[in-house]
């Protein structure tokens, strides 16, 4: 590959841009072009703004703030709109909240948040709820003196007098472990730099495992530690994951006899065991990786449960004894399905539960291990989503689990397997006088234009009339597998109560169908990913649920590549785009090796190094396939510290459409300059960006309250 910058050009002035006026913004700023030749496969292509890759220039970062103040200066006109978006999103939030304790080891375990901090603090109970609380962690105090904070993997010692979790004061999702003794509140001399965040305890309450990062960001390493050396540097390796599609972790197993130590990439995973009675013995591989062998693990008694794909596209499980774990050794309990998608299990003494996926929805599965009767939970909607929340203990006959829906509020139950009785715990409080009584939710299904049948979740108030004069806005993701699921958002009533209508398209690539789903919507059958996010769009306009200049897409990361094809293939579908930390260049991205993620997505996007997969992506890559056409007006945002997608991807595109496109909507980038690729920490100063994201759209319908 021959990349260089054209000589003739070498003497190209250093000012990223020409601002027209020097006393306003009203005027979007134009980037420098700098042609930069990248050649492949006998095909060239030439970037005028690669430039903008070399991080903390001068020339960037004044491109960058120009961005935003020309976004700024053009959003000046809804700042009232904004503010009361942000105090009404706000305003349905009870602050003074906590979380439904769980018990472990003799502690409930809980989380709260009090009126006005934007950070939650971490406490429990020993054996009674009762019992004066003891505050683990508070969140607020950790992240005063930073814009950004996160603390992650909070997990105690076997003994209960130790508390680990990870910080990242940058948010690219690189973190500092600490240890702290819960007893004193002191931390420990060890502090554990550049980490996944969380660690894996032995049994013996010194000894912890955690996974380091390459530059990369890639976790390639596991070490063990010993809380008794405070000289992190004498660490022992204890593996090491040399092939670079592959990321390693560790944790512990629920019954936390075993460490389990785990690399997996794409397509294939490989699982190793530890005795955490003995933290320095022999680390075990239970399979050793092939190739589209997948597999998960969960001990229980002498055997280790298997959620595999062996055999079985939708996977299955099986089962092992522990001392015999190659796959020659595994006994079919769960056969595969072409309807269902067994997507993982819970593990309990007398019952198994089982996450299943059919239909585009979830199901939960209880048997009786010991007479192997079963049932299934009956949820009562059409359009729901239910997962498994946090179950320690094995000795009970409740289960915990979570559910929400497009009306219903996030709700914690606890379910009884014996008597088949549940209690709702808690669901989360909306105030202002909601009622779910007021919105409505369906299901409905879009034959794409190959036939296949898409689904799609909507809501809306009740009181609106569905007669093609209604904004929505339609959300999907489609890649990696991550089914998007229906759930309730107390910030997005705030769009319904103004008449819009908001869809979940669950089109392929996702797994919401199995897992043919998703097979159908990467690699060589990317497209089908787009069209099919197309084709629904068409679907509600068709049906006279809203129209070409009220609807509006959304789409983050992987789902911002989604709707910048989108805006490249069918733009005049749509009023506005709004495309969240997109990943828009995806030809070059695949192909520079030094960027995080990149090796390690060949098995989702394909290696464009293979002519066939590079040409393929190179005709749907959102900044390759920029062309002068009209777009719709488009709000794209992204985190200067993004490790997932760099900030330069959405910089470059808008710069590329800036120069290409032929009409005069609306074209913003706003950059996030403290932040990474989930947004801003704390959970009011985030709801600021959701007031900004709506209030573009709100402007654009010309309503101003």
């Amino acid at each position: 590959m021959n990349r260089k910058i054209f000589t003739s050009l070498a003497m190209v002035s250093l000012v990223a841009l020409l601002v027209s006026s020097c006393t306003t913004n009203t005027k979007p700023p134009i980037a420098a072009k700098k042609p930069y030749e990248m050649v492949m496969h006998g095909d060239t292509r030439i970037d005028p703004y690669y430039w903008m890759n070399e991080r903390d220039t001068e020339e960037v970062l004044a491109f960058l703030n120009a961005e935003n103040d020309y976004t700024e200066s053009v959003m000046k006109s809804t700042d009232k709109l904004q503010d009361k978006l942000f105090e009404e999103i706000k305003g349905r939030i009870k602050e003074q909240d906590e979380s439904v304790p769980y018990f472990e080891n003799g502690y409930y375990y809980y989380s709260r948040y009090d009126e006005g901090k934007e950070y939650p603090i971490y406490c429990r109970k020993p054996n009674s709820l009762t019992a004066d609380e003891e505050v683990m962690l508070d969140v607020n105090v950790l992240a005063s003196d930073h814009s950004y904070f996160s603390a992650v993997g909070l997990s105690v010692s076997p003994n209960n007098q130790i508390l680990s979790y990870g910080v990242d004061t940058v948010s690219r999702r690189q973190y500092t472990i600490y240890f702290k003794d819960l007893s004193t509140g002191e931390l420990l001399d060890s502090k554990i730099l550049n980490t996944s965040g969380s660690v894996a305890w032995a049994n013996d309450n010194k000894t912890i495992f955690y996974s380091v990062k390459d530059e990369m960001l890639r976790p390639d390493k596991v070490f063990r530690h010993s809380l008794e050396n405070k000289d992190t540097s004498k660490d022992e390796l204890v593996y090491e994951e040399n092939d670079e599609a592959f990321y390693a972790f560790v944790y512990n197993s629920k019954s936390k006899k075993y460490i389990f130590f785990g690399s997996a990439s794409t397509l294939s995973t490989e699982f190793s065991y530890l005795d955490a009675n003995n933290p320095y013995g022999t680390i075990k591989v239970i399979q050793p990786r092939e190739r589209g062998l997948e597999y998960m693990l969960t001990h229980y008694g002498d055997k280790f449960y298997i959620v595999t794909n062996l055999d079985a596209e939708n996977f299955r499980l099986m089962e092992t004894p522990v001392n015999r774990t190659e796959k020659s050794n595994w006994k079919e309990v769960i056969p595969h399905r072409k309807d269902v998608l067994l997507s993982g299990i819970e593990v309990f003494g007398n019952y198994l539960v089982v996450d299943e996926r059919k239909d585009a929805l979830n199901q939960l599965r209880i048997i009786n291990q010991s007479t192997t009767e079963e049932h299934y939970l009956d949820f009562g909607e059409e359009v729901y989503s239910v997962w498994i929340s946090v179950n320690p203990e094995y000795d009970t006959e409740l289960l915990r689990y979570g559910y929400t829906s497009l009306t219903t509020p996030s709700s914690t139950y606890d379910y009884n397997m014996s008597t088949r009785s549940k209690e709702l715990l808690k669901q989360t409080e909306v105030l202002g006088g909601f009622s779910s009584d007021n919105y409505e939710s369906k299901r409905l299904w879009v034959t794409a234009r190959d036939g296949v049948k898409v689904p799609m979740s909507i809501v809306y108030r009740k009181d609106t009339e569905l007669n093609g004069n209604n904004p929505a806005l339609i959300y999907a993701y489609g890649s990696y597998g991550a089914s998007m699921d229906p759930y309730f958002s107390s910030a997005r009533l705030s769009l319904l109560d103004r008449g819009f209508v908001h869809v979940l398209a669950h089109i392929r690539g996702g797994q919401e169908l199995g897992r043919q789903w998703y097979d159908n919507g990467k690699l060589l059958k990317k497209m089908n990913t787009f069209t099919d996010f197309i084709d629904c769009s068409q679907f509600l306009i068709d049906e006279k649920i809203t129209s070409p200049d009220k609807l509006f897409a959304m789409g983050g990361s992987a789902g911002g590549l989604l709707v910048g094809a989108v805006a490249n293939m069918a733009p005049s579908l749509y009023k506005g785009i709004i495309a969240q930390v997109p990943f828009v260049d995806v030809v070059t991205t695949m192909l520079d090796t030094s960027i995080p993620l990149t090796t390690g997505e060949y098995d989702e996007w394909g290696n464009p190094n293979i002519p066939e997969y590079y040409f393929y992506m190179k005709s749907y890559s959102p900044y390759d396939q920029v062309s002068a056409q009209a777009y719709p007006n488009m709000l794209i945002t992204t985190g200067y510290h993004d490790s997932q997608v760099q900030y330069f991807e959405p910089a470059k595109w808008v710069a590329k459409l800036r120069e290409m496109k032929t009409d005069d909507n609306l074209l913003l980038l706003k950059t996030d300059m403290e932040a990474g690729h989930g947004g801003a920490s704390g959970r009011f100063k985030a709801l600021h960006e959701v007031a900004f994201e709506y209030a573009f759209m709100l402007k654009l319908l010309d309503i101003k309250k």
